[in-house]
């Protein structure tokens, strides 16, 4: 990371958490904000964050490591969590996983080559009585199909200007 790189996030961070008064409670939406801009968590980001909320770094660790929807590593713009609760599983979810899978050639846990796509499982969505669930970014779907997969991963394309190419 280069050194106006590092002032601009460590600025961001300053700005996000003076809105918590630098309070911990800040702590969560904090690092929500940096997940959701840059995808991930840098090691530099939890360290700045801690010295700012004045707590030790293996907090933040911990904090960003509990949560399914926090992650150290960079991730696709789309994150695709598939929920993998038994009520999804019996409502159909391991043909929605493999067709997830086939359609963008990757397997859960891994980023599409493109950047644009990461496939995770995750517990609960809340939506149990309409599974299987899967949410992209924010957007949930509720009783999706394997056929219905396809659909949804091109409104994603096409909302970007990514265009899928069909290998047959």
């Amino acid at each position: 990371m280069l050194e106006a790189e590092k002032d601009q996030l460590k600025n961001e961070i300053l700005h996000l958490a003076g809105a918590y008064n630098n309070h911990r409670s800040g702590l969560l939406p904090v690092l929500l904000h940096i997940q959701q801009k840059y995808r991930y968590i840098s090691r530099y980001a939890m360290q700045e964050i801690a010295d700012i909320f004045r707590i030790h770094p293996v907090e933040v660790y911990g904090v960003v490591s509990f949560y399914s929807f926090l992650s150290t590593e960079k991730k696709g713009k789309f994150i695709i969590y598939l929920c993998q609760t038994i009520s999804c599983d019996m409502a159909g979810k391991r043909a929605v996983a493999r067709q997830l899978e086939n359609e963008l050639n990757i397997k859960f846990g891994e980023t599409t080559p493109d950047g644009l796509f990461t496939l995770k499982y995750t517990n609960c969505l809340g939506a149990c009585d309409k599974g299987p669930a899967l949410l992209v970014n924010e957007d949930l779907y509720t009783k999706v199909t394997p056929e219905g997969v396809f659909d949804i991963i091109q409104s994603y394309r096409a909302k970007f200007g990514a265009h899928v190419t069909m290998e047959i």
